[in-house]
């Protein structure tokens, strides 16, 4: 699936939107997951807070004529991107939210399809890209371990 730039800067101005209520200065709020729900057949997406109360939203034409089966992958992978770039810029480094908290991926029965993003100063997910040598390394560790 791939999304014009006007429709990537709709995303990303609604994730700054659904977040710009944590920018206040006031008092840390607790929020442990903002839900992202992309609806494929009406091209919307939605954000919500753990109270199930709306954040922001937004309808991204080409969410409505996409028919692969693999919305959700690809969905995830567009809101991974823009998520990971508004991290790197600092945005969520104003927020009065405590920290762990998660931007999590759910379907329409708002069922957890995968967590896209978990914001913690001392906690970092493993994935596919920083598993990548590591049998490798762990291999010639032994080795030369084995070997004195």
């Amino acid at each position: 699936m791939k999304l014009s730039q006007s429709s990537l800067a709709l995303l990303e101005e609604t994730l700054k939107k659904a977040i710009s209520r944590y920018t206040c200065g006031c008092e840390q709020t607790i929020v442990t997951d903002i839900h992202l729900q992309p609806n494929q057949n009406s091209g919307e997406l939605s954000v919500f807070d753990d109270e199930d109360e709306e954040l922001a939203n937004a309808t991204i034409e080409e969410w409505m004529t996409y028919d692969g089966d693999d919305f959700y992958e690809n969905a995830e992978r567009v809101l991974s991107n823009i998520l990971c770039n508004l991290k790197n810029a600092g945005t969520f480094d104003k927020l009065t939210i405590l920290k762990p908290f998660s931007f999590v991926l759910v379907d329409d029965e708002k069922e957890t399809i995968a967590e896209v993003l978990l914001l913690d100063d001392d906690t970092l997910l493993v994935n596919d890209e920083l598993l990548k040598g590591l049998d490798e390394e762990l291999d010639a560790f032994l080795k030369d371990l084995l070997e004195k």
